[in-house]
């Protein structure tokens, strides 16, 4: 399946040099010299519906509509705690003890809490201590804040580049303006969000684009006798046994841990259990649990993404069948996703955390500086991922599946770009594989072989021609139309952390410029992107210097041509499909956490500190792709000759029982 992505269409794109996310922070929330005690400062806030394209304004909203809003707060001893992130945590904290250090006073709570109370607003705060969850009506939270909230049409925002439309949403309520808190509740306030019931992320399915690939004749693939299926017919045990987690059963399978699932999609009821035990064929003693954060995102539906919260669920608890499940389901907001990963992080029930959703930063910068969304937004998240790391939570995210062009998925600008919450320094990245296989490939202009002769970065580039001949297109128009692979390249927004320091590759880069991007415009003030290709079919290898937080951190196979089933009664029909994408990548590395910690006893958490540091030494568990052309690359990035890291998959394919035995020092 392809990662889930952010409001893709909202905003038309970014500049080539972007500013630091920082910077709008900080500007956001900046304090006036000498305020009064009435004083009020602005907060940085969430989606600003009135600034969608298209929308279109018919009332004020009912006084009495509910609501639930989030503040999230500032962390205290925030650089500290970033630094040790990096650097690798041994002693963890309770959660008691992270709020105590980290978490905002009480003294500040309690002013948040009883100035809201004064307009009737209720209040739950997390037992971190930096997420409180208010729920009121909109008139209350219109008087407490200084907005007007009003209510909107939105039409159905196009997607680019082949991948889902934002549906159309009607009258679904949003503020103008940025909201507005005494001075000294503004000092501590990083971001406010949940003023909208606008939902900007979408799902994004992918099966193979070669649906009429026909397997080879004598292929010893059972998958395709009992599902009728070509390539992509893994199942856990086939990750289990290629990434050599086998061995690690005869001592633990995950017996005593949790996993924790966090999505914006609900489980199809039923779905995994049926999984589990006649298509994986695995023993579950684990519990399966779901844990509606702010009311649950609703009935499940695969135009909802509900085909990506079964096969999360589905792998994890597969390759962890003693673990415990909890599906951490949230609404399809920018405040119901925060909330899940505090959730998650207040609880401390989960060893370990995986979510397959997010947004290129692309389109988070332009979303800011278009005045969609807060100007803390990823300072929220690396907050929730902080805390995780402190408590000993290892947490994992999908890099996104359009290679070295992750906008190009969401806005449809073709600048090179990553994604986020990938991009952060406080999570452990997921990149992708795929693996050898032939077959044929048939079209209205007839049939073309598809070779891939050696486990390679997942990259379709190998698919053009094929795609191109079968179909009466030009190669340019195939490939414009396949920009499909790992996710990976440089953060534009966060600093490069510590832990990838002197591991060589990491800011270094070889990549293979088939799409040079031209017909730069302004897309948001003071920004400007590239909106088309120029296309060359035999780029030569270029090489550079990169900076900033590379991803993504280590790699499985995740190509649809080369997935695995998936079964999601919401699909129809039989309910089994194949699929691939960076996002069954995260919940199978958080399931095999859960077997890894049951092993040896103890949590690992947060792997990156870990891993970075073994991958210098003489015994690397993990296996490189690092030769440099085109046959090994995510649309640009490719191989590192003579190096640990290349931006197509990071340090490389993991050997887990290897892993194992490196975390336990």
């Amino acid at each position: 399946m392809r990662k889930t992505r952010l409001s893709a269409a909202v905003v038309l794109g970014v500049a080539a040099v972007m500013t630091p996310l920082a910077a709008f922070a900080s500007s956001a929330s900046a304090a006036t010299s000498g305020p009064g005690p009435n004083t009020k400062e602005s907060v940085a806030s969430g989606i600003n519906v009135a600034s969608l394209p298209g929308a279109t304004v018919f009332g004020t909203t009912p006084a009495d509509t509910p609501e639930t809003v989030s503040f999230i707060l500032r962390e205290r001893n925030e650089n500290t705690l970033k630094i040790q992130a990096q650097l690798g945590i041994k002693n963890y904290l309770s959660v008691s003890q992270f709020a105590s250090r980290y978490g905002q006073t009480q003294a500040n709570i309690s002013a948040l809490t009883s100035y809201l109370a004064g307009f009737g607003i209720k209040t739950n705060v997390y037992a971190d201590n930096v997420d409180v969850v208010a729920t009121g009506t909109a008139g209350e939270f219109d008087s407490a804040l200084s907005v007007t909230q009003k209510q909107y049409d939105v039409p159905q925002l196009p997607g680019s580049n082949g991948f889902n439309a934002i549906r159309a949403q009607n009258n679904i309520h949003g503020n103008v303006g940025s909201p507005l808190l005494p001075f000294r509740l503004s000092n501590f306030v990083l971001a406010i969000l949940g003023l909208t019931n606008y939902s900007p992320f979408a799902d994004q399915v992918a099966k193979p684009t070669t649906s009429l690939l026909k397997p080879q004749a004598g292929s010893s693939n059972s998958c395709l006798a009992t599902f009728g299926l070509p390539n992509g017919c893994h199942l856990p045990s086939d990750f289990a046994s290629m990434y050599n987690l086998n061995p690690l059963y005869q001592k633990g399978n995950g017996a005593g841990q949790t996993v924790g699932i966090v999505t914006l999609a609900a489980l199809d009821p039923g779905a995994p259990e049926f999984f589990w035990s006649n298509i994986a064929k695995v023993n579950r003693t684990g519990s399966l649990t779901v844990d509606d954060i702010d009311g649950g995102p609703g009935a499940p539906s695969a135009a909802s993404g509900s085909v990506e919260t079964d096969l999360d669920v589905e792998q994890s608890g597969a390759l962890a069948p003693g673990a415990n499940v909890i599906d951490y389901q949230a609404p399809n907001t920018d405040f119901g996703f925060a909330d899940a990963f505090f959730t998650a992080a207040s609880q401390n029930l989960a060893s370990g955390v995986s979510a397959s959703w997010g947004s290129s930063e692309t389109a988070i910068v332009a979303s800011i500086l278009n005045g969609q969304e807060a100007a803390a937004y990823v300072q929220a998240f690396d907050e929730a991922f902080l805390e995780l790391a402190a408590q000993g939570q290892s947490g994992f995210t999908s890099s996104a599946d359009a290679g070295a062009y992750t906008a190009s998925e969401d806005i449809g600008t073709t600048n090179l770009s990553a994604d986020n919450p990938a991009d952060s320094p406080y999570i452990t990245a997921a990149g992708g594989t795929t693996l050898p296989w032939t077959g044929q490939l048939t079209g209205p202009d007839g049939s073309a072989t598809v070779t891939v002769p050696a486990q390679r970065i997942w990259g379709w580039d190998y698919l053009w021609k094929a795609a191109a001949s079968t179909t009466g297109v030009s190669l340019a128009q195939a490939a414009e139309t396949h920009v499909v692979g790992s996710g990976g390249g440089f953060s534009t927004l966060e600093r490069t952390p510590l832990y990838q320091y002197g591991v060589s590759g990491t800011n270094v880069f070889h990549g293979v410029e088939y799409l040079t991007p031209t017909d730069f415009t302004k897309i948001a003030p003071g920004l400007t992107e590239p909106t088309a290709w120029n296309f060359n079919p035999t780029p030569s290898v270029s090489s550079g210097l990169g900076f900033g937080r590379a991803v993504p951190d280590v790699s499985t196979n995740a190509d649809p041509e080369t997935g695995y089933l998936v079964y999601a009664p919401s699909l129809g029909g039989n309910g089994i499909g194949e699929f691939g994408g960076t996002s069954f990548v995260d919940p199978q590395l958080n399931g095999s956490t859960a077997v890894i910690d049951s092993v040896l006893g103890h949590r690992v958490g947060f792997w990156n500190p870990v891993i970075y540091a073994v991958a210098r030494t003489g015994h690397n568990p993990f296996t490189q792709l690092n030769t440099a052309g085109t046959t090994n690359d995510n649309i640009f990035y490719t191989g590192n000759p003579g190096q640990l890291y290349n931006q197509g998959i990071g340090l490389g394919i993991p050997n887990l029982t290897a892993l194992s035995a490196d975390f336990n020092h």
